[in-house]
């Protein structure tokens, strides 16, 4: 063990090793006895691969080859963009959502001769294409939402359940798409048959509610028409303005299930479809359900023998197995802590996709007649030393008000090197995106490239978050850019009063709303001098544009809820907008911004980076063609993540070989220390 500056170590961790290592696989689903999911290949452009994994097989193989990118651009961030059904013969059939047309597409793997898939529904003129998500199979044709623009502005959108015929009749016909109800909502879930093919459930909401704040759970009558079935006597069964249903499913023996947060916490109920009446089937003040960004989330998952798999927590999403009859909840064992809402049942086996704080993503099956848990693909192999690795923790932090704070620390940690005697590492806050989501205690590379390297990490779940019940997410009602920015502020000045953090070295950073975050931290004229610099990546920078119409449908209205109805407050959109305020930024900036990025457009980081240059704040803006919301491409990856690590040695003063500071213009940041030599 050697003394050497904070920020100077050296580390096996490089930016190509986390690139090639980020995202994770997503919509679990089995067909047959098969299991398939989609999985990220940076190294491909960041397309998205579809994998199945056959029975007794040792590893998955590809579907699809390049360029073939199953991703749905459904409300933007997606939907469940694949399904397949097994075959008596012939092998199963899969459809799919290609990303880059967004047109459905059959294909039949196992088919001799190198059968190429085909198309299903057609082109749109308007709108990027006619867009489809969570995707079920049912008899001859698929049911999932048509996202359909009928204009040219991001607002000129429907979207409705439809059936596509798997014969392919509709691949140049529009009308071939069979609209399954007359019932109208600016937003739906795909309808879930019951058992009987009698009757179907869906969720539906409208501007201005997100579907944390509030959704419909549709019942309505299967009825057989001349063109196919149709979806009649539509019904409201529970939810509203108030009340988040996030997800309802029949079970084999025909009743209905709900996750609802109608007391507070998203618990799972039984529901009685002739009157609605809800049957708490285990109240607790955990959360069985998050919040509703991708259309298809799965959080539980109704099992054969009555018992059904649900993920729950306080921050946190385990597996377990609910008997509803009497509330029993059983965990299943094992070191994973957070299981994504993506779950697949097959007989007595529940397959997910699982991680921990030591753990990356791994597809986890669970037998629930054994309580047998293996892991089945994906197995996690330590890419360094684990002794290269943070040691996190969760923290609760209160505030002086006696609001609390939930975070996770993770120090640094190396296990060759230590700080110098008498010198606190420097610390990075970071705020997640949503603003209604949460940071996941698990295993990330990119948190490790900076704690192994001797700078700690923070990652904020401020009031918003989702994991501790509805009035913890409503703190942030009306009050973003305020609660959020002083949660944060909370947690750094925490750790810097515990002796954790030096305080002169302290940064924020975040994306898409934690790039809002970030941005309004540093323009907050009370918390001038609380961080050295910050790291915005594809952020909201100015409420009113964005409200009016620089982003996409579906967050359109979300400020109504987040800030207040721009008409009635139009003062708070300007006073909290980083834009418009760039002098009273007082740190240097990193900005990092996709140039296809609809949601939060280029535009609104352009104008800042001007302002900012006008008022002389120090500052770098990167921009990279061909990425969205999110970097996908590896190289993207690798150069953002060096950009923000050249940052925080520039600001921070420490000089290392492997990666040059960044080149700031604008003027000098004030307050930058002196280089410090890298360790040896």
């Amino acid at each position: 063990m050697h003394r050497a500056p904070y920020g100077s170590w050296t580390s096996p961790i490089d930016a190509a090793m986390v690139a090639a290592h980020d995202g994770k696989p997503e919509y679990l689903g089995a067909v047959g006895d098969e299991l398939w999911w989609t999985e990220p290949r940076p190294a491909e452009g960041g397309r998205r691969a579809l994998l199945r994994l056959l029975p007794d097989a040792e590893a998955p193989v590809s579907v699809l080859p390049e360029p073939w990118n199953v991703r749905s651009r459904l409300v933007e961030y997606g939907g469940v963009p694949w399904a397949a059904t097994p075959r008596a013969s012939g092998g199963p059939l899969v459809v799919f959502a290609h990303f880059a047309d967004q047109r459905l597409r059959a294909f039949e793997p196992d088919a001799p001769g190198g059968a190429q898939p085909r198309p299903l529904t057609p082109l749109s003129p308007v709108g990027g294409g006619l867009r489809f998500g969570d995707l079920a199979v049912e008899g001859d044709e698929v049911w999932c939402v048509l996202e359909e623009f009928t204009g040219e502005g991001p607002g000129d959108v429907r979207r409705v359940p439809v059936a596509v015929p798997l014969d392919g009749s509709a691949a140049e016909d529009r009308s071939a798409l069979r609209e399954l109800t007359d019932e109208r909502h600016r937003f739906v879930t795909t309808p879930r048959l019951s058992p009987d093919g009698r009757r179907a459930v869906w969720l539906g909401w409208d501007h201005p509610r997100m579907p944390w704040d509030g959704t419909e759970l549709l019942l309505a009558d299967v009825t057989e028409g001349p063109g196919g079935r149709r979806l009649t006597g539509v019904r409201v069964l529970a939810g509203g303005p108030a009340e988040s249903v996030a997800q309802a499913e029949w079970t084999p023996d025909g009743a209905l299930l709900a996750v609802s947060d109608r007391g507070g916490w998203w618990n799972p109920y039984r529901l009685d479809p002739a009157t609605g009446e809800a049957v708490a089937l285990c109240p607790r003040e955990e959360e069985f359900a998050d919040a509703l960004w991708h259309i298809g989330y799965r959080w539980f998952a109704p099992l054969a023998d009555g018992t059904v798999a649900v993920l729950h927590g306080r921050g946190e999403a385990r597996l377990g197995v609910l008997d509803p009859a009497t509330g029993d909840l059983a965990d299943v064992p094992g070191p994973w802590t957070e299981w994504s809402p993506t779950l697949a049942v097959h007989g007595t086996r529940v397959t997910g996709i699982a991680a921990g704080p030591g753990r990356h993503h791994e597809i986890v099956r669970l037998d629930t007649s054994t309580g047998h848990c293996v892991v089945v693909a994906r197995a996690h192999r330590d890419a360094v030393d684990p002794a290269y690795l943070p040691q996190p923790r969760a923290v609760t932090v209160t505030r002086e008000d006696g609001a609390e704070v939930h975070a996770q620390v993770y120090p640094p940690r190396h296990p060759d090197a230590a700080g110098e005697d008498g010198t606190r590492p420097p610390y990075v806050i970071r705020a997640h995106g949503g603003p209604t989501s949460r940071a996941p205690l698990v295993l990330d590379l990119e948190i490790a490239y900076f704690t192994s390297r001797g700078i700690g990490v923070a990652e904020v779940n401020y009031g918003g978050s989702t994991g501790h019940g509805r009035a913890y997410r409503e703190r942030l009602r009306g009050a973003w850019g305020v609660v959020d920015v002083e949660d944060c502020a909370a947690v750094a000045a925490a750790l810097a009063a515990e002796g954790a953090a030096d305080p002169a070295r302290l940064a924020v950073r975040g994306g898409s709303a934690g790039g809002w975050t970030t941005a309004a931290s540093l323009a907050a004229p009370a918390l001038a001098g609380r961080y050295a610099c910050g790291a915005i990546s594809y952020p909201v920078l100015d409420l009113t544009a964005w409200a009016q119409d620089e982003t996409h449908d579906f967050e359109s209205h979300y400020l109504e809820s987040l800030v207040g109805p721009l008409a009635e407050v139009p003062e708070r959109y300007r006073d909290r907008s980083p834009a418009g305020h760039a002098d009273r930024v007082t740190a240097p900036f990193l900005l990092l911004q996709g140039l296809d990025d609809v949601i939060c457009p280029p535009a609104q980081a352009e104008r800042f980076v001007a302002e900012a240059a006008v008022h002389g704040v120090p500052h770098a803006y990167l921009t990279f063609e061909g990425e969205g919301h999110g970097f996908r491409a590896e190289a993207t990856i690798r150069r953002a993540l060096e950009a923000e690590l050249g940052l925080y040695l520039t600001v921070f003063g420490v000089t290392r070989p492997d990666v040059p500071p960044l080149v700031l213009r604008g003027g000098t940041p004030e307050g930058v220390n002196p280089p410090t030599p890298a360790a040896p």
